[in-house]
């Protein structure tokens, strides 16, 4: 079997594609494989859909082969691409959070709230148009719910603080969580001889951090062995990086309450968080320059703080 460059085999019929957003090892999706029966859990966005189709030729399954597509939660980065996919699967069903599902079959709300953040011309360049899903082809998920892949459970739970339309999922044969954006992000290029490095995610417009500090305890509590993060890949070593997920989140709110009335607040939310990141990457033995951090971290240094800035606003 040979695979495209954007699929990682890992163990167990899993499969990690790079969905090839923004840049490379920044955006997951995965694909799970089990008796001849498919799974994907977050798509990407619709430019994601070739490459998710790919990985699935390249693993010999007919598209039909396909009974679930698991967005963790309806941001477009995670569940852009649900629609346009579903369409190339006959037989699959979209299991969403029961928050999300609406947004699934009418992608309305969905695509003006991301204009709203991102602006015109990057929704043409890095989602483009939202397919809605048929509305009998959805299911909602529920605290607990169990479905089956050829007879592989798999366990959802309702995982709020990062959205409020979040829930992880549990594969008992790996013992890991598919968390999406709850148990924050991991980018390779900062891996040392530590391990991984995590930060949490604060993106708009549903930050709420004691309920991420909850959701990123209950996830801890199973003792996994992996988890598999959208942002990016799969990543071992979890209860180190629920502590240090812990810690950092703590200090982010401190730094938020302390910038709440800043007549500059946006700027000085973002140096902050970029102050605090390089800080603990230095723990963490990091050899990056501040500039590199900064680079790499753009993005998310920019949207974490403004969801740290509309949660400051709702608290006042």
């Amino acid at each position: 079997m040979s695979l495209p460059a954007f699929v990682e085999p890992l163990d167990q019929g899993l499969y990690t594609i790079d969905t090839g957003f923004h840049r490379d090892q920044f955006d997951a999706a995965y694909l799970m494989v089990q008796d001849g029966r498919a799974a994907f859990i977050d798509t990407g966005t619709n430019f994601s859909v070739p490459r998710l189709l790919a990985a699935l030729d390249a693993v010999g399954l007919p598209r039909d082969a396909v009974d679930w597509v698991i967005p963790t939660h309806v941001h477009l980065d995670h569940a852009g691409g649900v629609g346009l996919l579903m369409s190339e699967l006959p037989r699959a069903r979209a299991l969403v959070h029961p928050r999300g599902a609406r947004h699934m079959v009418d992608p309305t709300a969905l695509y003006q709230g991301a204009l709203a953040v991102y602006g015109q011309q990057e929704m043409d360049r890095a989602y483009g148009h939202l397919v809605p899903v048929p509305a009998e082809r959805v299911v909602s998920s529920a605290e607990g719910m169990t479905v089956e892949l050829a007879g592989r459970p798999l366990t959802l739970i309702d995982t709020p603080g990062h959205a409020r339309h979040h829930h992880c999922i549990w594969d008992e044969a790996t013992r890991g969580w598919f968390t999406g954006d709850t148990f924050g992000l991991s980018y390779r290029e900062f891996d040392t001889a530590q391990g991984a490095w995590i930060l949490p995610t604060s993106t708009p417009v549903q930050f709420e951090p004691e309920a991420l500090a909850r959701s990123i305890d209950r996830l801890a509590e199973r003792s996994p062995q992996w988890v598999y993060l959208t942002h990016y890949g799969r990543v071992g070593q979890v209860a180190a990086l629920a502590g240090t997920l812990r810690t950092l989140l703590d200090q982010t709110v401190t730094l938020a309450r302390q910038l709440q009335h800043h007549p500059q607040r946006h700027e000085a939310l973002k140096t902050a968080l970029h102050a605090l990141y390089v800080q603990d990457l230095r723990r963490h033995g990091t050899t990056h320059s501040a500039e590199d951090i900064a680079r790499l971290l753009s993005i998310d240094i920019e949207l974490n703080a403004q969801g740290i800035a509309i949660w400051l606003d709702r608290q006042s």
